[in-house]
């Protein structure tokens, strides 16, 4: 089956972090907005949120809304939720330790990412593969462990032993022989993606 036949999730989580439903060959929804500040909570911007929350930083703290979105942006995401910092590194490190705030912020993001996993499996009538890539999709375990787990009625079923075992070698399946869902970890290269979309339009462009 190829791609162009396909019901893909991606799962592109770093820093900045988004999801995307990709059918036949075409993305169909994709979690960021208007601005990144929509969809996941990400490194320190807020995610989806109440738009009155807006107006009531505003009041409770005699900001204009300027200053609202600039917080919602710079401050807030796991950054703001831990106390600790943006680095799901750090976060990892200070949630073995006893951090239970550390601990919350892993758990909300993954939380969110597996709630985005449903929407769209609900969009495209079902889901054939779930990829993770970016830092946190490629280096952070206990993030595809918490996604993963109860997706069990979309017929996903993993190696967590794998799950933990990988090191960032390449691409990877995660998913068990009899999984109805594909499970990769495939490593991103931007770099190489703008390179040729750079090309490209230099070549139209003459």
């Amino acid at each position: 089956m190829g791609t162009k036949k396909l019901k893909l999730v991606v799962c592109h989580l770093g820093n900045g972090a988004s999801l995307s439903a990709v059918k036949d060959g075409q993305c169909v929804d994709t979690t960021m907005g208007f601005t990144p500040l929509e969809g996941l909570i990400m490194g320190t911007r807020s995610g989806d949120i109440d738009p009155s929350v807006v107006q009531y930083l505003c009041n409770k703290k005699g900001w204009d809304v300027s200053q609202a979105i600039n917080y919602l942006n710079k401050d807030c995401g796991v950054k703001g939720i831990s106390g600790v910092s943006s680095d799901f590194r750090d976060l990892v490190a200070a949630a073995e330790h006893g951090n239970s705030r550390a601990l919350l912020a892993i758990d909300m993001f993954s939380y969110r990412v597996k709630k985005y996993i449903g929407a769209y499996a609900a969009v495209m009538n079902g889901v054939d593969v779930i990829a993770f890539t970016a830092g946190i999709g490629e280096h952070t375990p206990e993030v595809r462990e918490r996604v993963l787990t109860g997706l069990d009625y979309l017929g996903v079923d993993f190696d967590n032993k794998l799950n933990y075992a990988y090191k960032s070698d390449g691409i990877i399946e995660l998913s068990a022989k009899r999984s109805k869902v594909k499970v990769f970890i495939i490593p991103t290269d931007e770099e190489v993606v703008i390179a040729r979309d750079t090309l490209a339009v230099a070549n139209y462009s003459k």
